[in-house]
């Protein structure tokens, strides 16, 4: 069986695939074609723009959150304990002579 293209239309024409993306990138600056870099000023810049956008919690929220993960962190591990030795008790249990 013969698979043929529809006239004019090109799948690769200019269509671009999300993870071919970083290989087109490489395989340009592979071939002679350098990727303009910003020096270390600029890009402090910009990570100081960047950090000046991020909505950053209030002190109470932070608080809340704190208390959040750790409570959740606690029973957790009592959870992993609790059930760690009772398997431990219970494989003892089944091979004690």
């Amino acid at each position: 069986m013969v698979v043929t293209e529809p006239e004019g239309e090109d799948m690769f024409d200019e269509e671009v695939i999300e993870e071919d993306r970083p290989r087109r990138a490489h395989r340009e600056r592979s071939e002679g074609k350098s990727a303009k870099r910003t020096g270390i000023s600029q890009f402090l810049r910009e990570v100081r723009d960047e950090m000046r956008q991020v909505a950053w919690p209030t002190r109470t929220e932070l608080i809340n959150y704190t208390a959040v993960v750790l409570t959740t962190l606690v029973i957790m591990i009592s959870l992993i304990f609790l059930l760690n030795f009772l398997y431990g008790k219970f494989i003892l249990f089944l091979f004690h002579k």
